[in-house]
């Protein structure tokens, strides 16, 4: 409300301000203009008069036409502009007696139709003008008339004020309608000044503002012209080449930042084609082998009429980000791939075990666990290995999906997780179907099993509840995983199935187990999908093709 009031005082005063200068302005060129008018018309007819010897009385004449003189000598002399309002109106009154003399010195030349000067003037400068003309024109008229030699009225004793009375109705109407004409176009005036006042505070704030980010933003024209650019493009044009010129020392590479990327696929020139895109990532290096990665983003910008209008591009020094992400990558690709070695002993280990044949049934069947359990977990690191690697299409090397029978898959699964279940006094219950057939990769498909029952125990509240559904129509089959545990937040759902995000909540872990799930079951033409209640439950849903030809609906 404030600013609004501010804004009505700052229109109110630029209106006012025009208004007092367009009148200042109106009162010194209406001075000059009208009495200039007059005193030449009375100095031709004075002249011509003298010249032809046709005036009556010229010394008295002469005292007229030298009082119009005078009131024109004054109107260009005196700043009316400076001085009050009313004081205008004595040259009019003086041109008005001045006529009154010429009338009388020669009565025969209708000299009382120079009246109209004074009359139209008077009008102009308002109400009180307008009455001063229809009242003192006409009684100085009939003064003159009666004072004559031949005092009769007649008709043309009256029509010569009606017609000055009509001159000055006249004057009076056009003077208020330029008036009304005039207010309209210094309130116009005034908020046109007012907006673009606003316009450029506007502008200027946007640029602060733009100014004062670390991501660059380039306005193109609809030609491809750079009509805007903000302080960061400054620091981040030695690695956009084609921007402004051309720069050949830097080479240029896509997101992996060994593939060459030619110049006319760069992203500025694709903005410039009208391409839209988004987070598109381009390596740098420029003579000295320093490498400068950066994210583009092009967005279309349309007018008020639907017309294209250019397009807005977004930059962003993305270097340490990429290079943190590398060194994350490589350094979980190191730790598995030392991990490997001892697994792998391990294992052969318990494989020797388990040749031997005088171990105790129940010794055999704890070793058999364990060599499961390893197996597993060497399957994990291999899978660690696979996420840190360019490739996200790599999990599809290591699947062969074949005819599998769900139910007992997850039978094998739920006895080798039950002792963790017994732990947390979680239980455990199966339901549905009692075969399901799935095109899919056994060894793969425990895989994810494990890891959604692992995370249903882990995030569920002790005395929990674990239910898993099987259920297939011949075309698909789907295994639901359900706890009755903590939930997930909606704003963590969007990003549970990503690489090395965790919950904010969430117990630890390494962030791999629903993103390397959900890539398995994207290799297996599957969908893996999650429903949550904060406080309430989660529900894991794996849905598999039950056919070879079959497809899941994505």
């Amino acid at each position: 409300m404030a600013r609004m009031a501010s804004a009505g005082a700052t229109v109110a005063a630029l209106r006012e301000r025009a208004r007092l200068s367009l009148r200042f302005d109106d009162r010194d060129r209406l001075a000059a203009g009208s009495q200039l008018v007059l005193s030449g018309t009375v100095a031709v007819l004075f002249v011509a008069g003298v010249a032809t010897g046709i005036l009556a009385r010229p010394g008295l004449f002469a005292i007229g036409a030298l009082g119009v003189v005078l009131g024109g000598i004054a109107a260009l002399a005196v700043p009316w502009s400076r001085v009050s309002p009313g004081w205008v109106m004595v040259i009019p009154i003086i041109d008005i007696l001045s006529i009154g003399v010429l009338r009388l010195a020669d009565p025969e030349r209708g000299l009382g139709l120079l009246w109209a000067f004074p009359a139209m003037w008077l009008a102009t400068i308002g109400t009180i003008g307008f009455v001063v003309a229809c009242t003192a024109i006409p009684a100085l008229y009939w003064v003159i008339v009666a004072l004559g030699p031949s005092p009769t009225f007649s008709f043309a004793t009256l029509l010569l004020p009606l017609v000055i009375i009509a001159i000055s109705s006249a004057g009076y109407s056009s003077a208020r309608r330029f008036a009304a004409q005039r207010h309209l176009l210094d309130a116009q005036a005034a908020r046109l000044a007012f907006a673009r006042s606003a316009a450029v505070r506007q502008e200027q704030l946007v640029t602060e503002v733009l100014d004062t980010v670390d991501f660059g933003v380039v306005r193109l024209a609809v030609g491809g012209d750079v009509v805007y650019e903000n302080d960061a493009i400054g620091r981040l044009s030695s690695s956009i080449p084609g921007l402004h010129v051309a720069v050949p020392t830097v080479s240029l590479f896509e997101e992996d930042g060994e593939t060459g990327l030619s110049a006319a696929n760069h992203p500025v020139a694709r903005a410039r084609r009208g391409e839209t895109f988004e987070d598109e990532v381009v390596w740098s290096t420029d003579a000295e082998g320093r490498r400068t990665a950066l994210t583009f983003t092009a967005r279309r910008l349309i007018d008020h009429r639907g017309a294209d209008s250019g397009a807005v591009l977004v930059v962003r020094d993305v270097t340490t980000e990429r290079e943190a992400l590398r060194a994350r990558d490589d350094l979980v690709a190191s730790v598995s791939h030392e991990l490997r070695t001892p697994l792998t002993s391990v294992l052969g280990y318990l494989e020797l075990a388990l040749d031997e044949d005088d171990i105790p049934p129940r010794a055999r069947r704890y070793v058999d666990t364990a060599l499961g359990s390893g197996e597993r977990l060497l399957t994990i690191v291999a899978d660690i290995l696979t996420a840190t690697r360019k490739s996200r299409q790599s999990v599809e090397i290591t699947v062969h999906p074949r005819e599998v029978d769900v139910v007992e898959v997850v039978r094998a699964s739920i006895i080798a997780i039950r002792p963790f279940a017994d732990e947390r006094v979680v239980r455990i219950t199966v339901s549905g179907e009692r075969r399901a057939i799935a095109i899919a990769d056994p060894g793969r498909l425990r895989q994810v099993i494990d890891n959604l029952l692992s995370n249903a125990i882990k995030f569920n509240r002790d005395g929990g509840t674990v239910e898993i559904t099987v259920h297939t129509d011949g075309e698909t089959t789907s295994i639901e995983v359900h706890d009755t545990g903590i939930g997930i937040d909606a704003s963590d759902r969007e990003h549970v199935f990503e690489r090395f995000y965790r919950a904010s909540d969430a117990a630890p872990g390494n962030g791999l187990g629903l993103a390397i799930s959900s890539d398995i079951i994207r290799a297996h033409d599957g969908r893996l999908t999650v429903s949550s209640e904060v406080g309430v439950g989660s529900t894991f849903t794996v849905t598999l093709p039950a056919t070879s030809d079959a497809r899941v609906p994505r």
